[in-house]
């Protein structure tokens, strides 16, 4: 960067207090020097950032992009201050981790809490929401971390598997015996007959069992579409449904009876799950102990 920071300091202050003289009055310098500062960086870029008028100045269109750069920059500056302060003062770090409920519930915590039991100053902030919103945060680098299927798309992102996973279509055995019974038949299609149990459209487990169906030319009549993974487990458990869930997560009701699986011929493709970072952004000392962790943990398990 050719231009002393200094210059980008005083243009972000301007640009967050819309106004000349406040933005001195903050920064403890002279009018005249922020005026002169803007002019010098309007120069270099060869356009103009603001435009002044009698209440004080507004971004250009071209300011605007900027400042969002500029702003993104500051706050990772502070960022990295802070987390500083906090291992060189406090011996605490900070992890921010995106992950779906069902994942949190079955693959995260089980690691969290024997993480946390040896490190009890790491903080950790739990993001619950879909994968696609958790790559979404990871590219604005708004979290450190996220537990996800395995994406698509891996630019400037590193994905380590912890484990392969298979999705299953169960039902109580209560539920497909209603079924058989209402149809009058001892053999009936269960999506034509029955209710299919699926996640909402955009999740990453839907587009993948969408995928499978539509390759096997099964279409569901009924369906009945929910936000968790937690929720269709719960419909299917008290006989709504099939549900089409992650088969490692319902293993114990499959063992006792709670479920049964329906047979698909071929399989549903199987999956991976990892935790993803981004190569190119700032990893605190305790991200990286925390890396090295579940590495061990999951290599283990």
């Amino acid at each position: 960067m050719e231009q002393n920071l200094s210059l980008y300091r005083i243009f972000y202050e301007v640009a967050q207090t819309g106004n000349i003289s406040r933005a001195a009055k903050n920064l403890y310098i002279s009018q005249p020097a922020i005026s002169k500062a803007i002019g010098r960086l309007e120069d270099s870029l060869h356009l103009p950032l603001f435009i002044r008028n009698s209440r004080g100045v507004q971004l250009t269109e071209e300011g605007a992009l900027l400042f969002e750069y500029v702003r993104s920059a500051f706050e990772m500056l502070d960022r990295g201050e802070d987390e500083l302060k906090r291992m060189t003062e406090l011996g605490v770090g900070h992890i921010r981790i995106g992950v779906s409920t069902v994942l949190c519930k079955y693959v995260l915590l089980p690691c969290l809490k024997e993480f946390v039991a040896r490190y009890p100053h790491v903080k950790f902030t739990i993001h619950s929401q879909s994968t696609q919103e958790t790559l979404d945060l990871l590219e604005k680098q708004q979290i450190d971390l996220g537990l996800t299927a395995e994406p698509v798309h891996k630019k400037n992102i590193t994905y380590d598997k912890v484990m392969d996973i298979e999705d299953a279509f169960i039902a109580t055995p209560s539920y497909l015996t209603n079924m058989r019974l209402r149809e009058g038949t001892a053999q009936t299609d269960i999506f034509q007959n029955g209710t299919i149990l699926m996640l909402e459209k955009g999740n990453v487990s839907r587009t993948h069992i969408e995928d499978y169906l539509r390759e096997q030319h099964i279409e569901p009549v009924h369906l009945l579409e929910t936000s968790t993974m937690d929720l269709l487990i719960d419909f299917a458990r008290i006989g709504l449904g099939a549900g089409c869930v992650i088969k490692n997560f319902v293993e114990e009701e499959l063992a006792d009876g709670t479920f049964v699986e329906i047979p698909m011929d071929p399989p549903i493709p199987g999956r991976t799950i990892g935790f993803v970072y981004h190569s190119q952004g700032f990893r605190s000392k305790a991200l990286d102990m925390f890396i090295r962790f579940y590495r061990h943990f999951y290599r283990k398990g």
